[in-house]
């Protein structure tokens, strides 16, 4: 329901939720911000400014590469923010811990804004990723806005988000610590 008007998503919903928990779309709980490229001549490599990430050459295992740097920010990710790529490579993942810094237009940065969790959020939209990836449209491939805000999102209560996350670093870190070993 969005006002007095009440949509059916029946056919959006992926499966059945446990008590407790409820489908919301993305744009309800979090703020979508856009990136905007800058001219060569408003950045630089020498450490000057606040970090520039221009795409997916800065993403590396969940985490960002800052190689650029910039005086005159015009759209800026603050810490907290999970950031996706959104063109030419799409889909890759990584959290803001390490502050300010100003996003090309390749980037977008999902803002938490009512204090839940990213890290379920990041899984979310990772279980997403292959249908976000198959609305990718144009030359270069690129996913809208609208692809990332009308997101379908189960949310568990705040302590079930936790014991997920949780339960899926710990599966993750055995099939890491098991595929190290079989090299």
């Amino acid at each position: 329901k969005i006002g007095n008007k009440v949509n059916c998503i029946d056919e959006e919903i992926p499966f059945e939720l446990s008590e407790g928990w409820a489908f919301i779309r993305l744009k309800t709980a979090w703020e979508l911000i856009s990136g905007r490229d800058l001219s060569p001549s408003e950045y630089n490599d020498k450490n000057d400014g606040i970090p520039y990430i221009t795409g997916a050459s800065n993403f590396r295992n969940g985490h960002i590469s800052l190689v650029r740097w910039t005086t005159v920010p015009q759209v800026i990710t603050r810490r907290g923010d999970l950031l996706l790529t959104c063109k030419g490579t799409i889909g890759e993942i990584a959290h803001n811990n390490f502050g300010e810094a100003h996003i090309a237009r390749q980037i977008m940065a999902i803002r938490n804004i009512y204090s839940l969790n990213v890290d379920f959020l990041a899984l979310c939209i990772e279980y997403s990723m292959t249908k976000i990836k198959q609305a990718a449209k144009g030359l270069i491939p690129g996913i809208s806005r609208e692809d990332i805000l009308n997101l379908v999102i189960p949310i568990p209560p705040t302590k079930e988000q936790e014991n997920i996350c949780n339960k899926l670093k710990t599966t993750f870190s055995a099939i890491e610590h098991i595929e190290k070993s079989l090299n």
